[in-house]
């Protein structure tokens, strides 16, 4: 954590299924509290991505929301996110609960299989809107140029109808361009990496902060 502050990331993300005590909240606790105390007040989002979404760890249903929970309470955090289809039924009352608390929920969304459609893109936007989510986050994997289109596509209509800040991303070598571009199709934030990635097509944070250098700076230019 230590390396990403001094690479400058303006945000950091906890990816907590590669913590092998994650059943210990008394563990959690003490390494939020660690990391708090290395970020300082940098906004720390709290993830528990499951293997059916690209993660480390299977858990239960009431684990899973068991451990958002206290996460939330803790206010070390300061953003949960929550898998739109993790818990089938619940989410809504997942989102709620943490809400509770003051926190701010990312719902999201990851296919490391394929890149739905448009209208199925835009349709789970959708869905994680109304079940509340405060940042809408969707990852998929493309087969073609064509998927890579089809999310840039898809973010574009979708932030046409809602004040929510999207994170749309394609994954892989194919997708590499849209953690670079997304912002021009109004996904809010992309992800680099210290060290090790945790997704296919990360970038590392030093390439990825010297891109959108580049392309703010042509922005400028061009105004």
């Amino acid at each position: 954590m230590i390396a990403m502050v001094q690479a400058g990331a303006e945000l950091i993300e906890w990816r907590a299924d590669f913590f092998k005590d994650l059943s210990s909240k008394q563990s959690v606790f003490e390494i939020l509290k660690k990391l708090r105390k290395i970020i300082t007040d940098l906004p720390l989002i709290f993830t528990i991505r499951t293997k059916r979404e690209g993660g480390q760890i299977e858990i239960a249903d009431s684990d899973y929301s068991a451990l958002l929970l206290f996460v939330s309470q803790t206010k070390l955090a300061d953003l949960i996110d929550v898998e739109l289809f993790r818990c089938e039924g619940c989410i809504s009352d997942l989102v709620e609960k943490i809400h509770e608390y003051n926190m701010q929920v990312i719902v999201s969304s990851h296919d490391f299989q394929s890149t739905p459609s448009t209208d199925e893109l835009i349709a789970r936007m959708r869905l994680m809107q109304t079940v509340g989510g405060d940042i809408l986050k969707i990852a998929v994997m493309p087969t073609s140029s064509k998927d890579v289109l089809t999310l840039s596509s898809a973010t574009v209509e979708m932030a046409s109808e809602t004040d929510k800040p999207l994170v749309t991303m394609s994954m892989g070598k194919l997708g590499v361009i849209s953690r670079i571009s997304g912002e021009i199709f109004n996904s809010s934030l992309s992800f680099g990496t210290v060290g090790k990635g945790s997704a296919p097509g990360q970038i590392a944070i030093d390439q990825l902060k010297q891109c959108l250098e580049i392309i703010h700076t042509s922005q400028s230019i061009s105004q």
